[in-house]
């Protein structure tokens, strides 16, 4: 534990212990001090997680506070489903052993196609950086052996460019050339909308969509190591703190704004998918990062969750929380690294 610890400049445990925060002072007991707690089901009966549960619909959704007209194609259910999830799932390590995620994961294979992709989010267009994002999740909750991760794999397979990653948006738009913002609009969310299949593979990765994808092949114990996994673990590691080759999402100050649960790319999400995948910490890239979270550690011992010029942020009591957690995902990163 030391080698790791000595690498900042102050110590992150004692901040996260006096934190006050049940949960995170469980992990950090855990994940960070290797030490004895109670089965993780404890935490599953906190009034936060309940006050999730219970709001959980019959079909396994939750209700999205978006209220649209029947044109509509996207599914804000399964987004809102998504949303919960990412709380659920990966703050509070909920499984498929409880009922609420064995329902919700139904509903998300329920929006699953034929072609294997899980499709709502942009009406009926493709969404790769989408379907990675969700399978992480159903993965992390035990679903790893079940059909349907291995069917969207493959379909996550096709999906690639040629340079080996994934794109931002739709790779079935990138060759309908001279669209307008309405005519793109239209397509993502209009149901009666075909699925556009006019593909340019040709056309480089996006660091974005690619990180997105990427998480789900990290927590798998076969598709981590597959050459795929490593070649888009290349790609995106080499995009670190530069502009992204895409529109959204361009600005190299996107790598330096953080969430927990992830949800966009930046550098703590793909440098947890690395440290997963089995990258070392002597890699180029890799230790550029580390050395990053190194030099821009705050003299209270946790991370903010913006160092970005062009994204504001209020420092609150809510901040407050996602500074516990961005601090708690660094160090179980900066642990991994170092034990391998």
């Amino acid at each position: 534990m030391s080698d790791w610890l000595s690498t900042f400049k102050y110590n992150p445990i004692k901040p996260l212990l006096e934190s006050g925060h049940e949960t995170i002072i469980y992990f950090t007991e855990r994940d960070l001090l290797d030490g004895k707690v109670d089965s993780v089901d404890y935490l599953w009966n906190l009034p936060e997680v309940q006050k999730i549960v219970k709001k959980q619909v019959n079909d396994g959704s939750w209700t999205p506070k978006i209220k649209a007209d029947a044109s509509f194609g996207v599914k804000y259910s399964l987004i809102e489903t998504w949303k919960q999830l990412r709380i659920l799932i990966q703050q509070y390590e909920m499984n498929n052993t409880h009922f609420s995620i064995q329902k919700a994961a139904e509903f998300i294979f329920s929006c699953q196609t034929e072609e294997g992709d899980i499709r709502g989010i942009l009406a009926n267009q493709y969404a790769p950086y989408y379907t990675g994002a969700i399978m992480y999740l159903l993965i992390k909750a035990g679903y790893e052996n079940d059909p349907r991760i291995d069917k969207g794999f493959k379909w996550l397979l096709e999906m690639r460019q040629d340079d080996g990653g994934w794109v931002i948006g739709s790779p079935g738009m990138i060759g309908l050339t001279d669209l307008t913002r309405a005519e793109i609009n239209d397509l993502t969310s209009n149901k009666n909308r075909k699925t556009a299949r006019a593909f340019d593979k040709s056309k480089p990765f996006s660091a974005a969509g690619t990180g997105m994808v990427l998480r789900a092949f990290s927590v798998h114990p076969t598709y981590k190591k597959s050459e795929t996994a490593l070649t888009a673990a290349r790609l995106l590691k080499a995009k670190f703190f530069k502009k992204d080759n895409w529109s959204s999402y361009q600005h190299p100050d996107n790598w330096i704004r953080f969430q927990y649960p992830f949800w966009w790319t930046n550098l703590v999400s793909a440098m947890d998918s690395l440290s997963l995948i089995g990258f070392s910490k002597d890699d180029e890239d890799v230790e550029k990062a580390l050395n990053w979270f190194i030099d821009h550690q705050e003299p209270d011992g946790l991370w903010k969750i913006s160092y970005s010029k062009i994204h504001k942020f209020q420092d609150n009591q809510k901040t407050f929380h996602s500074r516990l957690w961005v601090t708690l995902a660094i160090c179980r990163i900066f642990k991994r690294f170092y034990l391998l």
